[in-house]
């Protein structure tokens, strides 16, 4: 008479077992996701170590009138050096640029460009347009991009030919603003006051199975106004080979070739 209450008590505790891996298995699978702002400033930062080709574009449009500037070239984020041909929108020359040492060399092709480069102090270069960074630095676009607020998962998509995931996020109105002139800082906080809170400024990152960083973008617009800047991180960690120009002058012509 013993042995089906044995049998009985054998099946209870087996039967409690595997309620306690079914609660341990669910209990595994229901841990969190990992944060999506996260995950995007760990990408920059692993960004901001390595080396890149860059590819970037500035869209502008207001008033019915469309501008595009395309910023190109390689970067050694790690070692803060890399050079970059910006073409602007006006018909005028393209602009090369040099970054090492703290400094930016430039020189303008055509008729306007001289045999020597002008050099400024990277760090006293100014925002004087709205998503534009200071001398077209791309370290400057990766700060901004890093410190994107309410990221969202917004799923995978293609991007030059890598499987990457998309995150969008919102700017905060101090990203916005970093190292911007100070004219340009007053139209910006003076349009802050008058919507009553920050600029609609959105943020994107694009980020591959490896967890690199292949896209940003930057995006506002306002009331017609509009400024996407788009940047493309290819070749990831092949060597950038810089070249520092030799004669230089001081760089009064950066107001002119790259600054604005």
């Amino acid at each position: 008479m013993r042995r089906p209450f044995v049998l009985a008590a054998a099946v209870a505790l087996l039967c409690a077992g595997c309620a306690t891996a079914d609660a341990e298995d669910k209990s595994a699978s229901a841990a969190p996701a990992p944060d999506p702002g996260s995950l995007v400033r760990k990408a920059v930062g692993e960004a901001r170590k390595g080396t890149a080709r860059i590819d970037e574009t500035i869209e502008i449009g207001a008033a019915g009138n469309e501008y595009r500037f395309g910023i190109a070239g390689g970067f050694d984020f790690g070692a803060d050096r890399g050079h970059l041909t910006v073409d602007p929108p006006w018909g005028t020359a393209s602009t090369d640029e040099v970054f090492a040492g703290g400094k930016v060399y430039a020189k303008a092709h055509g008729e306007i460009g001289g045999r020597t480069w002008t050099t400024v102090s990277r760090d006293e270069a100014e925002v004087h347009y709205l998503l534009r960074a200071p001398l077209n630095d791309p370290e400057h676009v990766l700060q901004q991009v890093s410190a994107m607020r309410q990221v969202s998962d917004e799923g995978r998509e293609t991007v030059h030919g890598v499987r990457a995931t998309h995150y969008r996020g919102t700017v905060d109105h101090r990203t916005l603003t970093l190292r911007m002139a100070a004219d340009v800082r007053k139209q910006m906080d003076d349009a802050r006051q008058r919507l009553g809170a920050d600029l609609p400024v959105f943020a994107d990152a694009w980020i591959d199975g490896r967890g690199r960083l292949v896209r940003t973008r930057l995006a506002v617009n306002l009331a017609g106004a509009e400024a996407t800047a788009t940047m493309n991180l290819t070749d990831l960690g092949k060597p950038v080979r810089v070249t520092v120009p030799a004669d230089t002058e001081p760089g009064e012509l950066f107001k002119n070739l790259v600054a604005g």
